[in-house]
């Protein structure tokens, strides 16, 4: 009470001087005039809630003024000429002790706050300049500011522009000029990262930026280099940009303690941010945040807001005899009503755990150490790590400077130095920088080392290597210079009139901007699919309005020698350029093409380059499968063979045999081998298009009608498991074995001449020739068809070697068919049994399912 009857009495003192206030809402020009005001005297002290704004504001006297008769004064930075006479400080580094005819204090409302609360409050009480003191802030603060400050004059200032809510907007449709704000980092990066991918990129400004990183990040917006900005709410105090629009983006906070909705005073504060001058603004809300209430809209639009009801006050008049003294007064009461205690202070938290230390308490003695104590314990936690690391750096601090009477170079250089990589992601980077400010805080104390001044610069040099670091890492993973410029050209009236070009090697230019290349006729750029990719993709696309036209007539006029086709894919290129696909058509030798995505500008674009691949495929068809257009052509005037023909051609070269062919007479039968077709015994087929490159094309034509995934086998096999080539054309399955076709053929009526008259030993290299193992011989028979008798062993009663598999001669065939006949089966002595499952059957299910 004492220290507060003190504090009342000074004031009552001085106040013959002038005390005024300036109070209004954002943008009325309030710290323009306090600097003006300021100017006008001889010398000068202001403070300033934020490091940023005591900077911002120290250049702009300095330009005024000069750098020789302007200072700057925070926690981290001391800047001090001899001569200075006007001083730029934050609140809490104001030299009260120095006497100046202009003091002034920005943002007193703060002296609310429970946190900082005290530092205004305290400033509000007893900070007063020789011929004027101002105090600029909130219309809230005016009932208690006319209580504590008796005869206090207030200037009611108004908003220069108006302030106009248009309620909630999606993140995608912000108009250009807008800061979204957030109030927790992890939110801010969400949604940094989210205008980056739709709008091409923006600023991001936090209160844990340094001032350099602040002013490139600020730089980066006022140049237009982005359209947006995304930031906490340290915007709302005092930091003038050309924002048109301020959404918010969530309407609660942690305020230290819980997590709290925001009050109207608050939004009006951020929103007040929204136009400048005489331009008006607007504000709402983005995302997920819901639409504000219909008061508190009114509220933020018409400056109308409960008064502030009380201020968080702490002692002024500090017994510094000894620690327990000094943390006892700390602890006084507030001397009157409207003042109430806030929040304790981290100093005090600090002070609280050096005293329960002994080696602490053995030196703590007397006013010089305690003064001492309290002056180290106020070294601001930065880093706020969470446990009692700010503590013990406080210890050593205290017991270098009272022992040693100066902190030691070399704990300066080592923190310093631990600081000065830069590499790492931005949190790292933030990080360091707070270690960096703790360096910078110490050094700035002038008295508690030896080279205060070197130390100052060092740590300002990594502060600023670090920041620029910052500001790299913070444009490189939230702006897009190529996309924010391509989508301001594309959202202004002049989109038709892009600059672009096409080089020679297809590379697409826009703007000066390279955005991808054109390959065939599609646009492939180097962004990933998002946002940002429809972006550059809309710009590609209007710059290739002539270049897809041009590349369509070229396209037409290409040799054929720059197609292929890739048959294990059935895609089709133009100079080793996917451009589409073969697809099933209206008939098996007829397929169709369906075209890659790409860039045409209308459909007869499209139509013309599938019409000359198709050309393409029809002439590659002719040739790899010539002996079947020939044969074709040549039996016209055969109305029998023609019948034979047009089948094969329907069913690609293989068809399964109908009796109508066996009846065939030789001659016929002869005249189609001289074409190239052979009717065998288990299909009409042609020889030659079992060869590699004309037995991957039909296999391809084949996959496409039936739907599935097939692989030609490798050149030179005649077997293979079954299940490797179902489907294949030119394949037969025997059993689990799948022969070919030819192969099966040809064996069969060799076997068959061999039994043309008696039984015949199976001959030696039979399994060999079909490309199978001797014990798969008899099931590889009986599947094609070749009546046989199994091998049979040497009985005990008679040695010998083993009797050798018999193919049965044909009479014995005839009799077996007429006990075992099916039903509906016709005779043909030419031919084998042919069973339900012979490949005869397997190869018709096929043709049906292609069929269907």
């Amino acid at each position: 009470m004492k220290g507060a009857h003190r504090g009342n009495h000074s004031a009552h003192h001085i106040m013959p001087a002038s005390v005024r206030a300036a109070l209004g809402p954002t943008n009325t020009g309030k710290t323009h005039y306090a600097l003006t005001r300021m100017m006008a005297h001889s010398s000068g002290i202001i403070g300033f809630p934020l490091r940023l704004l005591a900077r911002e504001n120290y250049e702009r006297l300095v330009a005024a003024k000069g750098e020789r008769s302007v200072a700057l004064i925070t926690g981290e930075e001391k800047i001090v000429p001899p001569g200075a006479r006007w001083f730029s400080c934050t609140v809490e580094a104001m030299p009260l002790d120095r006497k100046a005819e202009f003091v002034a204090v920005d943002e007193i409302q703060l002296a609310s706050d429970p946190d900082r609360g005290h530092i205004f409050t305290d400033r509000l009480l007893h900070a007063r300049g020789t011929v004027e003191t101002l105090f600029l802030g909130a219309e809230t603060i005016r009932p208690l500011l006319q209580k504590l400050v008796p005869g206090i004059e207030i200037d009611t200032r108004t908003r220069l522009s108006s302030l106009v809510s248009t309620g909630p907007t999606k993140l995608s449709r912000l108009p250009p000029r807008s800061a979204i704000v957030a109030f927790s980092m992890s939110e801010v990066y969400a949604l940094a990262e989210v205008i980056r991918r739709r709008r091409g990129g923006c600023a991001v400004i936090m209160g844990q930026l340094s001032p350099r990183t602040r002013n490139a990040q600020i730089e980066l917006y006022q140049n237009r280099e982005v359209d947006y900005l995304v930031a906490t709410d340290a915007i709302g105090m005092g930091l003038n940009m050309d924002v048109d629009h301020v959404a918010l983006a969530q309407l609660s906070k942690f305020d230290g303690t819980t997590p709290r909705p925001l009050f109207p005073q608050e939004i009006a504060q951020i929103a007040g941010r929204a136009g400048r001058g005489m331009k008006d603004g607007t504000f709402g809300t983005t995302a997920d945040c819901p639409p504000m209430s219909a008061a508190t809209i009114d509220a933020v639009e018409q400056h109308r807001f409960d008064p502030i009801q009380r201020l968080y006050w702490r002692n002024h008049a500090l017994d510094f005899s000894n620690p327990r003294a000094l943390l006892a007064s700390l602890t006084v009461a507030p001397p009157s009503r409207g003042l109430m205690a806030g929040r304790v202070a981290s100093d005090v938290v600090t002070l609280e755990s050096l005293i329960l230390d002994p080696e602490i308490r053995e030196v703590a003695k007397g006013k010089r150490a305690t003064s001492l104590l309290w002056e180290v314990c106020q070294i601001p936690d930065f880093r706020k790590l969470g446990d009692d690391s700010h503590t013990r750096l406080c210890a050593r601090l205290f017991l270098h400077i009272l022992k040693d009477g100066a902190v030691p170079a070399n704990w300066m250089e080592g923190h310093i130095k631990g600081f000065t990589r830069t590499e790492g992601d931005i949190d790292t980077l933030m990080h360091r920088l707070t270690g960096v400010r703790v360096c910078s805080y110490v050094a700035a104390r002038t008295e508690w080392s030896r080279h205060s001044s070197v130390w100052q610069q060092r740590a300002r040099e990594v502060e600023d290597l670090l920041s620029d670091a910052l500001h790299e890492r913070l444009t490189s993973r939230f702006v897009d210079r190529r996309a924010t410029s391509l989508l301001r050209r594309l959202d202004a009236e002049t989109d038709r009139n892009l600059l672009s070009a096409v080089t020679a090697d297809g590379e697409v230019i826009v703007e000066g901007h390279s955005i991808g290349k054109i390959r065939g006729f599609s646009l492939q750029t180097d962004t990933t699919n998002g946002p940002d990719h429809q972006i550059v993709l809309k710009a590609g696309r209007k710059a290739l309005l002539q270049e897809i036209p041009r590349r369509v007539r070229l396209f037409q006029e290409t040799p054929d020698s720059a197609l292929s086709l890739e048959t294990e894919t059935g895609i089709l290129s133009w100079d080793n350029i996917p451009l589409g696909r073969l697809t099933v058509g209206k008939t098996f030798l007829q397929p169709a093409v369906r075209l890659f995505s790409a860039e045409f500008t209308d459909t007869n674009q499209r139509i013309q380059v599938e019409q000359r691949l198709l050309r393409y495929v029809e002439r590659l068809l002719q040739r790899d499968l010539s002996v079947l257009y020939k044969a074709q052509d040549a039996v016209t005037d055969q109305p029998q063979l023609r019948g034979i023909l047009h089948r094969l051609h329907e069913d690609g070269g293989i068809s399964p045999v109908l009796p109508s062919d066996q009846a065939l007479p030789p001659p016929a039968q002869r005249a189609l081998r001289k074409l190239g077709v052979e009717v065998g015994r288990f299909a009409v087929f042609c020889p030659a298009l079992l060869r590699p490159r004309a037995l991957a094309l039909l296999t391809l034509l084949t996959q496409l009608r039936l739907g599935l995934p097939l692989t030609p086998p490798p050149a030179g096999r005649v077997s293979l498991p079954w299940h490797l080539v179902e489907g294949v054309p030119g394949w037969l399955p025997a059993a689990r074995t799948g022969i070919r076709l030819d192969i099966a053929e040809r064996t069969v009526t060799e076997l068959q001449h061999l039994t043309r008259k008696r039984d015949y030993p199976a001959p030696p290299g039979l399994a060999s020739r079909l490309g199978i193992k001797a014990d798969l011989l008899p099931e590889v028979l009986g599947a094609l068809g070749v009546a046989h008798r199994p091998p049979s062993s040497p009985s005990q009663s008679h040695a010998g070697p083993p009797a050798p598999l018999m193919l049965l001669a044909d009479r014995r065939n005839r009799a077996t068919r007429r006990k075992t006949k099916p039903s509906g089966t016709t005779s043909n002595p030419k031919r084998p049994i042919v069973r339900p499952d012979s490949p005869f059957a397997a190869l018709a299910i096929l043709r049906d399912r292609a069929a269907l």
